[in-house]
């Protein structure tokens, strides 16, 4: 049997610091890289302060960051973001503060713009056929169910 080479404190701090300086890191990804290391649970406590205090490591930072960057590579709502914000268990305050950082008027913009390429995406399909598969689209990206049937009622008025 393989047995790993146990790392020292400080020799874990410096891989960890490479770690989170690449890219943001939430707290959770970081317990996950000390236990992957092999680091003493003992040891976990210490460790995660220390980035804390060097600032490698900021929740706040890593949810604005997250939620910035799912926004605009995926485009994903606001829904979906919240939700895999808490799976990596990053606190309600962070969530919070991370999606104030979109800004309404593009939200919104994004929403209808993503709505109408996909309702007219779907051409050949009855009307009430493209409506329910525009609006199971939008809701799988994540964004708000009023605001998805709100504006696809409104873009099936439109194109009757």
């Amino acid at each position: 049997m393989l047995y790993k080479k146990q790392l020292t404190k400080e020799q874990a701090l410096q891989k960890l610091k490479h770690y989170c300086g690449y890219q943001e890191r939430c707290h959770q990804e970081v317990k996950q890289k000390l236990y992957d290391l092999g680091v003493w649970k003992k040891d976990h406590g210490e460790i995660l302060s220390m980035l804390i205090e060097e600032g490698y490591l900021n929740e706040e930072r890593f949810a604005i960051a997250f939620a910035g960057g799912k926004w605009r590579m995926k485009q994903w709502g606001r829904v979906k973001i919240k939700y895999e914000l808490k799976q990596k268990q990053v606190s309600d305050y962070s969530i919070r503060k991370a999606l104030k950082q979109i800004n309404e008027d593009d939200y919104l913009r994004l929403l209808s713009e993503l709505a109408k390429e996909k309702y007219a995406s779907l051409k050949a399909e009855q009307w009430m056929v493209r409506k329910k598969k525009t609006i199971d689209y939008l809701l799988q990206k994540g964004f708000e169910s009023d605001l998805v049937s709100r504006l696809v009622s409104g873009l099936s008025l439109k194109n009757n």
